[in-house]
C-alpha cells in the first residue's frame, strides 16, 4: 500500500489531535521502533505492507482508503494484460 501525500498529511493530523507520537503509534501497531514511521511521515519511504497499514488505520478509526492507497503490483497489471490480449 502507498501513503500518498493526502494521507500523510491526514496522518500527521489524527497524531496531532489525539496526541499521539510517533513512537506511541510505532508502539500501538506493533513496531518495536518508531523510526521507519518517521520515514514514512517524511515521505522518504512511501510504501506500507498491508497489515500494518490496517493497524494504523484501525488505531485511528478510519477507514484504509482514507490513508493509503491500494495499487496493484506490475506482476498482477502484467497478467491482466495477457488475459485480454
Amino acid at each position: 500500500m502507498r501513503l500518498h501525500k493526502e494521507g500523510r498529511k491526514r496522518l500527521q493530523k489524527l497524531m496531532l489531535i489525539q496526541g499521539v507520537s510517533q513512537r506511541d503509534l510505532a508502539q500501538a501497531i506493533g513496531w518495536s521502533s518508531h523510526s521507519y514511521l518517521g520515514r514514512i511521515l517524511r515521505g522518504t519511504v512511501s510504501v506500507i505492507d498491508t497489515d500494518a497499514a490496517a493497524r494504523i488505520a484501525h488505531h485511528f478509526e478510519v477507514g484504509v482508503d482514507d490513508l493509503f492507497l491500494v495499487e496493484a503490483s506490475s506482476d498482477s497489471r502484467q497478467s491482466g494484460k495477457q488475459k485480454a490480449s
